[in-house]
């Protein structure tokens, strides 16, 4: 790349903690030089926030979780410290919760990790424009909640932030069903049940199981 289209390329910080990822990315991106310049890559927040200090960013792209802190507790160090840097998720959570807390600390951009290489340069070029991207199935889900909750058609949890299909599996785990009757019930694989009682248990703020009915129960979220 000759030194002018290196400077007129986004200048990109590639955070996440699984190295399979972060050199996915890169090779991703190469053929793509003359749009994106990787001008470096970080694990956690506290090397990316290091890297930041001392070099060209444009756009941090970062996942949401990381082994030291997350890619929120980033956001906001980068919208405190450098509020000219963008910062954008690349996540495979496609949870509306997580989209919710990134916006509000501050991200320009929300995509999922299945996203094509062009279209990723394509979303990073509309952000160094000014423009707030989110992937465009997760945008959808999110336009038809916003719909459905100003018609006042909505599930039992919404308002504690669970997702429909996270209020049905809750739904069951207060009748007693185990994990295999609730994955046969609804069709899913054991280990996708186990995914959103996970996610289930940290949105309501619990740990497990027995918590998790006990505050349904409490909150009379199933009437």
């Amino acid at each position: 790349m000759s030194a002018e289209m290196k400077e007129e390329a986004i200048h990109l910080l590639l955070v996440d903690d699984q190295e399979i990822i972060l050199d996915g990315l890169t090779s991703m991106l190469r053929r793509f030089e003359g749009q994106v310049h990787i001008s470096g890559r970080a694990k956690d927040a506290v090397d990316a926030v290091k890297f930041l200090e001392d070099n060209r960013v444009d756009i941090v792209l970062s996942d949401i979780r990381l082994k030291n802190g997350s890619g929120i507790d980033l956001c906001r160090e980068v919208a405190s410290r450098h509020p000219e840097i963008a910062v954008v998720m690349l996540t495979v959570y496609d949870d509306e919760q997580y989209l919710y807390q990134a916006l509000r600390s501050g991200a320009k951009g929300f995509l999922l990790k299945q996203i094509g290489a062009a279209e990723l340069v394509e979303q990073l070029m509309r952000v160094r424009d000014g423009d707030i991207v989110v992937d465009p199935h997760l945008a959808g889900r999110v336009a038809l909640s916003a719909a459905r909750l100003h018609s006042g058609e909505f599930w039992p949890g919404a308002h504690l932030g669970l997702t429909q299909r996270e209020s049905e599996v809750l739904d069951l785990v207060t009748k007693g069903h185990s994990n295999k009757a609730i994955a046969a019930k609804l069709f899913l694989g054991e280990e996708t049940v186990k995914t959103h009682l996970s996610s289930i248990y940290r949105k309501l703020g619990v740990r497990d199981r027995t918590s998790a009915v006990a505050l349904a129960m409490r909150e009379a979220i199933f009437r």
